[in-house]
Protein backbone atom coordinates (compact mmCIF):
# COMPACT_ATOMS: atom_id res chain seq x y z
CA UNK A 1 0.00 0.00 0.00
CA UNK A 2 2.84 2.26 0.73
CA UNK A 3 4.41 1.48 -2.43
CA UNK A 4 1.64 2.41 -4.40
CA UNK A 5 1.18 5.34 -3.01
CA UNK A 6 4.89 6.35 -3.50
CA UNK A 7 4.29 5.50 -6.97
CA UNK A 8 1.58 8.08 -7.08
CA UNK A 9 3.70 10.67 -5.75
CA UNK A 10 6.53 9.80 -7.74
CA UNK A 11 4.01 10.24 -11.24
CA UNK A 12 2.41 13.29 -9.80
CA UNK A 13 6.05 14.72 -9.25
CA UNK A 14 7.31 13.84 -12.51
CA UNK A 15 3.91 14.93 -14.60
CA UNK A 16 4.54 18.75 -12.78
CA UNK A 17 7.82 18.64 -12.99
CA UNK A 18 7.65 19.87 -9.52
CA UNK A 19 6.85 19.36 -5.95
CA UNK A 20 3.65 21.95 -5.30
CA UNK A 21 4.58 25.47 -4.07
CA UNK A 22 3.52 28.80 -2.57
CA UNK A 23 4.75 32.09 -3.47
CA UNK A 24 3.95 35.48 -1.90
CA UNK A 25 4.86 38.47 -3.26
CA UNK A 26 3.67 42.21 -2.39
CA UNK A 27 4.21 45.69 -4.38
CA UNK A 28 3.12 48.02 -7.56
CA UNK A 29 -0.59 48.82 -7.88
CA UNK A 30 0.84 50.28 -11.31
CA UNK A 31 1.56 46.72 -12.48
CA UNK A 32 -0.81 44.81 -10.97
CA UNK A 33 -3.36 43.80 -13.85
CA UNK A 34 -0.68 42.47 -15.89
CA UNK A 35 0.99 40.56 -13.22
CA UNK A 36 -2.79 38.86 -11.80
CA UNK A 37 -2.81 37.78 -15.42
CA UNK A 38 0.53 36.01 -15.51
CA UNK A 39 0.32 34.77 -12.25
CA UNK A 40 -3.13 33.33 -13.52
CA UNK A 41 -1.93 32.05 -16.86
CA UNK A 42 1.38 30.40 -15.05
CA UNK A 43 -1.18 28.12 -12.14
CA UNK A 44 -3.11 26.95 -15.46
CA UNK A 45 0.04 25.46 -17.01
CA UNK A 46 1.00 24.32 -13.66
CA UNK A 47 -1.59 24.11 -11.38
CA UNK A 48 0.86 22.80 -8.42
CA UNK A 49 2.07 26.46 -8.47
CA UNK A 50 0.34 29.40 -6.75
CA UNK A 51 1.48 32.99 -6.52
CA UNK A 52 -0.72 35.07 -4.53
CA UNK A 53 0.47 38.96 -5.01
CA UNK A 54 -0.91 41.87 -3.17
CA UNK A 55 -1.32 44.99 -4.90
CA UNK A 56 -0.36 46.89 -2.34
CA UNK A 57 2.12 50.08 -3.47
CA UNK A 58 5.57 50.06 -4.02
CA UNK A 59 6.99 51.11 -0.79
CA UNK A 60 4.89 48.07 1.14
CA UNK A 61 6.59 45.68 -1.47
CA UNK A 62 10.26 47.28 -1.13
CA UNK A 63 9.51 47.04 2.64
CA UNK A 64 8.20 43.55 2.56
CA UNK A 65 10.69 41.69 0.28
CA UNK A 66 13.46 43.04 2.84
CA UNK A 67 11.98 42.28 6.04
CA UNK A 68 11.65 38.72 4.57
CA UNK A 69 7.39 38.88 5.27
CA UNK A 70 7.29 37.36 1.10
CA UNK A 71 8.88 35.93 -1.23
CA UNK A 72 9.20 38.42 -3.62
CA UNK A 73 8.24 42.13 -4.57
CA UNK A 74 7.48 44.49 -6.99
CA UNK A 75 8.27 48.31 -7.09
CA UNK A 76 8.12 51.55 -9.65
CA UNK A 77 10.94 52.50 -8.26
CA UNK A 78 14.45 50.77 -7.77
CA UNK A 79 16.09 50.70 -4.79
CA UNK A 80 18.87 52.94 -4.27
CA UNK A 81 22.20 52.36 -2.44
CA UNK A 82 21.14 53.26 1.08
CA UNK A 83 17.94 50.93 0.48
CA UNK A 84 19.83 47.63 -0.75
CA UNK A 85 22.31 48.10 2.13
CA UNK A 86 19.45 48.13 4.62
CA UNK A 87 17.77 45.49 3.04
CA UNK A 88 18.07 41.98 4.82
CA UNK A 89 18.11 40.40 1.58
CA UNK A 90 20.72 40.42 -1.48
CA UNK A 91 18.48 41.47 -4.10
CA UNK A 92 18.40 41.43 -8.11
CA UNK A 93 16.18 44.09 -9.61
CA UNK A 94 14.48 42.81 -12.94
CA UNK A 95 12.40 45.27 -15.30
CA UNK A 96 9.34 43.03 -16.35
CA UNK A 97 7.46 45.55 -18.52
CA UNK A 98 6.94 49.40 -19.21
CA UNK A 99 4.27 51.60 -18.36
CA UNK A 100 3.25 54.97 -18.24
CA UNK A 101 1.80 57.28 -15.83
CA UNK A 102 -1.13 59.81 -17.45
CA UNK A 103 -2.61 63.40 -16.08
CA UNK A 104 -6.50 62.25 -15.63
CA UNK A 105 -9.37 64.68 -14.96
CA UNK A 106 -12.95 65.19 -14.76
CA UNK A 107 -14.25 68.85 -15.39
CA UNK A 108 -17.90 68.72 -16.55
CA UNK A 109 -18.39 70.62 -19.78
CA UNK A 110 -15.08 69.59 -21.19
CA UNK A 111 -15.00 67.46 -24.25
CA UNK A 112 -11.87 66.20 -25.59
CA UNK A 113 -7.90 65.53 -24.63
CA UNK A 114 -6.88 69.07 -22.26
CA UNK A 115 -3.20 69.31 -23.15
CA UNK A 116 -0.51 69.93 -19.85
CA UNK A 117 2.72 71.41 -19.61
CA UNK A 118 5.27 70.24 -16.40
CA UNK A 119 5.04 73.26 -15.39
CA UNK A 120 0.94 73.56 -15.05
CA UNK A 121 0.94 70.15 -13.18
CA UNK A 122 3.40 70.96 -11.11
CA UNK A 123 1.69 73.61 -10.18
CA UNK A 124 -1.70 72.23 -9.53
CA UNK A 125 0.32 70.31 -7.10
CA UNK A 126 2.20 73.10 -5.42
CA UNK A 127 -0.86 74.91 -4.85
CA UNK A 128 0.11 77.79 -7.63
CA UNK A 129 -2.88 77.04 -10.32
CA UNK A 130 -5.64 77.18 -8.49
CA UNK A 131 -8.22 76.98 -10.51
CA UNK A 132 -9.56 75.37 -14.48
CA UNK A 133 -9.62 78.64 -16.15
CA UNK A 134 -6.14 79.59 -15.03
CA UNK A 135 -4.38 81.67 -17.96
CA UNK A 136 -1.66 79.20 -17.81
CA UNK A 137 -4.02 76.10 -18.79
CA UNK A 138 -6.11 78.34 -21.45
CA UNK A 139 -2.33 78.96 -22.91
CA UNK A 140 -1.93 75.40 -23.95
CA UNK A 141 -5.84 74.82 -24.64
CA UNK A 142 -6.69 77.32 -26.69
CA UNK A 143 -10.32 76.92 -28.16
CA UNK A 144 -11.43 74.92 -25.23
CA UNK A 145 -13.87 77.00 -22.40
CA UNK A 146 -12.79 75.90 -19.27
CA UNK A 147 -14.44 76.57 -16.19
CA UNK A 148 -14.03 79.37 -13.42
CA UNK A 149 -14.24 76.51 -10.76
CA UNK A 150 -11.24 75.11 -8.31
CA UNK A 151 -9.19 72.57 -8.93
CA UNK A 152 -8.93 69.67 -6.51
CA UNK A 153 -5.62 67.66 -7.09
CA UNK A 154 -5.54 63.84 -5.62
CA UNK A 155 -2.45 62.11 -5.11
CA UNK A 156 -1.61 59.12 -3.75
CA UNK A 157 -1.59 58.35 0.11
CA UNK A 158 0.17 55.04 0.54
CA UNK A 159 4.40 54.47 -0.33
CA UNK A 160 3.82 54.39 -4.31
CA UNK A 161 6.38 53.40 -7.84
CA UNK A 162 3.55 55.26 -9.41
CA UNK A 163 4.03 58.51 -7.64
CA UNK A 164 7.70 58.18 -7.58
CA UNK A 165 7.43 57.94 -11.52
CA UNK A 166 5.95 60.97 -11.41
CA UNK A 167 7.29 63.23 -9.45
CA UNK A 168 10.60 62.05 -10.88
CA UNK A 169 9.09 63.13 -14.49
CA UNK A 170 8.16 66.77 -12.41
CA UNK A 171 11.33 67.25 -10.64
CA UNK A 172 13.98 66.92 -13.72
CA UNK A 173 11.70 69.18 -15.72
CA UNK A 174 10.55 71.94 -12.75
CA UNK A 175 13.22 73.40 -10.12
CA UNK A 176 10.60 74.56 -8.25
CA UNK A 177 8.50 71.28 -7.67
CA UNK A 178 12.23 69.55 -6.91
CA UNK A 179 13.01 71.65 -4.42
CA UNK A 180 9.15 72.15 -2.63
CA UNK A 181 8.25 68.25 -3.59
CA UNK A 182 10.89 66.50 -4.42
CA UNK A 183 10.51 62.67 -5.99
CA UNK A 184 9.93 59.81 -4.06
CA UNK A 185 7.66 57.26 -3.05
CA UNK A 186 5.95 58.53 -0.60
CA UNK A 187 5.92 63.12 -0.05
CA UNK A 188 4.44 65.58 0.99
CA UNK A 189 1.29 67.44 -1.24
CA UNK A 190 0.58 70.90 0.02
CA UNK A 191 -2.78 70.60 -1.63
CA UNK A 192 -5.40 67.95 -2.27
CA UNK A 193 -6.73 64.65 -0.84
CA UNK A 194 -5.08 60.73 -1.19
CA UNK A 195 -6.64 57.63 -2.53
CA UNK A 196 -5.10 54.42 -2.03
CA UNK A 197 -3.74 52.74 -5.03
CA UNK A 198 -3.56 53.50 -8.19
CA UNK A 199 -7.51 51.94 -8.19
CA UNK A 200 -8.11 54.88 -5.03
CA UNK A 201 -7.17 57.55 -7.25
CA UNK A 202 -8.80 56.60 -10.33
CA UNK A 203 -12.09 56.19 -8.34
CA UNK A 204 -11.75 59.56 -6.34
CA UNK A 205 -11.01 61.46 -9.99
CA UNK A 206 -14.11 59.53 -11.12
CA UNK A 207 -16.42 60.21 -9.05
CA UNK A 208 -15.22 64.14 -7.81
CA UNK A 209 -16.02 66.62 -10.35
CA UNK A 210 -13.30 69.38 -10.99
CA UNK A 211 -10.68 67.03 -9.98
CA UNK A 212 -7.18 65.87 -11.54
CA UNK A 213 -4.88 63.03 -10.45
CA UNK A 214 -2.32 60.91 -12.45
CA UNK A 215 -2.55 57.06 -12.57
CA UNK A 216 -1.10 54.09 -14.86
CA UNK A 217 -2.47 53.91 -18.04
CA UNK A 218 -4.49 51.05 -17.61
CA UNK A 219 -6.39 52.30 -14.83
CA UNK A 220 -7.64 55.05 -16.95
CA UNK A 221 -8.46 53.06 -19.89
CA UNK A 222 -10.14 50.63 -17.74
CA UNK A 223 -12.57 53.23 -16.35
CA UNK A 224 -12.96 55.50 -19.30
CA UNK A 225 -11.35 58.39 -17.95
CA UNK A 226 -10.35 61.80 -19.83
CA UNK A 227 -6.58 61.62 -19.38
CA UNK A 228 -4.90 64.92 -21.07
CA UNK A 229 -1.22 65.17 -23.47
CA UNK A 230 1.63 66.20 -21.85
CA UNK A 231 4.74 68.26 -23.11
CA UNK A 232 7.35 65.95 -23.58
CA UNK A 233 11.45 67.18 -23.84
CA UNK A 234 11.38 67.64 -27.52
CA UNK A 235 8.42 70.25 -27.01
CA UNK A 236 5.70 67.76 -28.46
CA UNK A 237 2.54 67.39 -26.76
CA UNK A 238 1.87 63.62 -26.49
CA UNK A 239 -0.76 61.42 -24.98
CA UNK A 240 0.38 58.30 -23.17
CA UNK A 241 0.68 55.34 -25.38
CA UNK A 242 2.83 51.99 -25.53
CA UNK A 243 4.33 53.48 -28.64
CA UNK A 244 5.14 56.53 -26.79
CA UNK A 245 6.12 54.30 -23.94
CA UNK A 246 8.66 52.43 -26.60
CA UNK A 247 10.00 55.59 -28.06
CA UNK A 248 11.39 56.43 -24.50
CA UNK A 249 12.73 53.12 -23.82
CA UNK A 250 14.48 53.01 -27.37
CA UNK A 251 15.95 56.46 -26.42
CA UNK A 252 17.76 55.48 -23.35
CA UNK A 253 18.14 52.31 -23.72
CA UNK A 254 22.15 52.48 -24.39
CA UNK A 255 22.23 54.03 -20.28
CA UNK A 256 20.63 51.10 -19.04
CA UNK A 257 23.42 49.52 -16.72
CA UNK A 258 24.15 45.97 -15.62
CA UNK A 259 21.82 46.31 -12.53
CA UNK A 260 18.79 47.86 -14.87
CA UNK A 261 18.27 51.07 -12.19
CA UNK A 262 17.30 53.34 -14.81
CA UNK A 263 14.98 56.18 -15.29
CA UNK A 264 13.72 57.37 -18.39
CA UNK A 265 11.02 59.97 -17.46
CA UNK A 266 11.86 62.83 -20.02
CA UNK A 267 13.92 60.91 -22.41
CA UNK A 268 14.94 62.86 -25.56
CA UNK A 269 12.99 62.72 -28.99
CA UNK A 270 9.94 63.80 -30.35
CA UNK A 271 8.19 60.50 -30.11
CA UNK A 272 9.15 59.66 -26.27
CA UNK A 273 5.82 60.01 -23.86
CA UNK A 274 7.57 61.97 -20.83
CA UNK A 275 6.28 59.74 -17.87
CA UNK A 276 7.38 56.88 -18.79
CA UNK A 277 9.58 53.60 -16.61
CA UNK A 278 10.29 50.40 -16.35
CA UNK A 279 8.86 48.45 -13.22
CA UNK A 280 10.75 45.66 -11.35
CA UNK A 281 10.35 42.89 -9.75
CA UNK A 282 12.36 42.32 -6.83
CA UNK A 283 13.59 38.90 -6.76
CA UNK A 284 16.44 37.40 -3.68
CA UNK A 285 19.68 36.50 -5.15
CA UNK A 286 19.76 33.44 -3.04
CA UNK A 287 16.23 31.38 -1.76
CA UNK A 288 16.48 28.96 1.30
CA UNK A 289 13.60 27.23 -0.56
CA UNK A 290 15.03 25.24 -3.33
CA UNK A 291 11.53 24.63 -4.68
CA UNK A 292 10.56 27.78 -4.63
CA UNK A 293 13.55 28.91 -6.24
CA UNK A 294 13.32 26.62 -8.96
CA UNK A 295 9.55 28.05 -9.54
CA UNK A 296 10.72 31.73 -9.81
CA UNK A 297 13.36 31.00 -12.23
CA UNK A 298 11.19 28.82 -14.31
CA UNK A 299 8.49 31.78 -14.21
CA UNK A 300 10.76 34.08 -15.12
CA UNK A 301 11.79 31.87 -18.00
CA UNK A 302 8.31 31.83 -19.36
CA UNK A 303 7.22 35.57 -18.82
CA UNK A 304 10.09 37.01 -20.87
CA UNK A 305 9.37 34.05 -23.51
CA UNK A 306 5.50 34.33 -23.62
CA UNK A 307 4.53 36.91 -20.93
CA UNK A 308 5.79 39.64 -22.51
CA UNK A 309 3.60 39.32 -25.90
CA UNK A 310 0.81 40.05 -23.60
CA UNK A 311 1.90 43.66 -22.37
CA UNK A 312 0.92 45.55 -25.64
CA UNK A 313 -2.83 44.60 -25.03
CA UNK A 314 -3.07 45.71 -21.89
CA UNK A 315 -1.44 48.99 -22.27
CA UNK A 316 1.98 48.49 -21.28
CA UNK A 317 5.09 48.28 -23.44
CA UNK A 318 6.87 44.79 -23.34
CA UNK A 319 10.90 45.17 -22.62
CA UNK A 320 13.54 46.01 -25.23
CA UNK A 321 14.80 43.06 -27.12
CA UNK A 322 18.12 43.81 -25.88
CA UNK A 323 16.74 44.05 -21.96
CA UNK A 324 15.26 40.78 -22.09
CA UNK A 325 17.95 39.26 -23.62
CA UNK A 326 20.30 40.24 -20.81
CA UNK A 327 17.75 39.33 -18.42
CA UNK A 328 17.96 35.26 -19.77
CA UNK A 329 21.08 35.88 -18.39
CA UNK A 330 20.57 37.43 -15.07
CA UNK A 331 17.65 34.87 -14.66
CA UNK A 332 20.97 32.30 -14.06
CA UNK A 333 22.07 34.50 -10.77
CA UNK A 334 19.07 33.12 -8.65
CA UNK A 335 19.92 30.22 -6.43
Amino acid sequence: MKLKLLSAALIAFVATGAWAQDLTGAGSTFVNPIYSRWFSEYAQLHPNVHINYQSLGSGAGIQQVCSKTVDFGASDMPLNDKQLAACQVKLIQLPTVLGAVVPVYNVPGVSGDLRFAPEVIAGIYLGVIKKWNDPNIEHDNPGVKLPDHEILPVYRSDGSGTTFIFTDFLSKVVPLFKQKIGSNTSVHFPIGVGGKGNEGVAGMVHQSPYSFGYVELIYALQNHMDYGLVRNAAGKYLKGSTAGVTAAAAADAKNIPPDYRVSITNAPGADSYPISSFTWLLLPRDWPDQGKAKVMVDFLHWMLAHGESEASSMAYAPLPKAVADREMQTINEIH
